[in-house]
């Protein structure tokens, strides 16, 4: 319910105050956006199979950002960064379907 209710805060207080990102930054949101929708739909998946550790959630969801950030900040040093983004947004993003389709065979039973 507290999770539910920080959900909702966070959602009116970003459209209230519309905060802006730097325009370094840009390029790293979406993937950090990626990595943090990866690190939620698997800590539901473990919360689903009743292995869920809130601390191991707070970890993986930190990691995943921070590790997928510069990964792609690595690629844009190198003068590649248009092809890690993809290789970085491809890899969650098959995490992110297999979890789903996780969570849908706990939910129906399939």
């Amino acid at each position: 319910m507290i999770a539910a209710l920080g959900l909702l805060v966070g959602i009116l207080l970003g459209l209230f105050f519309r905060p802006d990102v730097p325009l370094g930054m840009e390029p790293y949101l979406p993937i950090a956006v990626v990595a943090s929708l990866d690190a939620v739909f698997g800590g539901l998946r473990a919360y689903l199979d009743g292995i869920f550790d809130d601390k191991v959630f707070v970890v993986s969801f930190v990691s995943n950002v921070v590790i997928a950030a510069a990964i792609v900040y690595l690629g844009d040093k190198l003068g590649v960064g248009g092809q890690l983004s993809t290789g970085v947004i491809v890899v969650l993003g098959i995490r992110i379907f297999s979890n789903v389709a996780a969570i849908r065979r706990h939910l129906f039973h399939a």
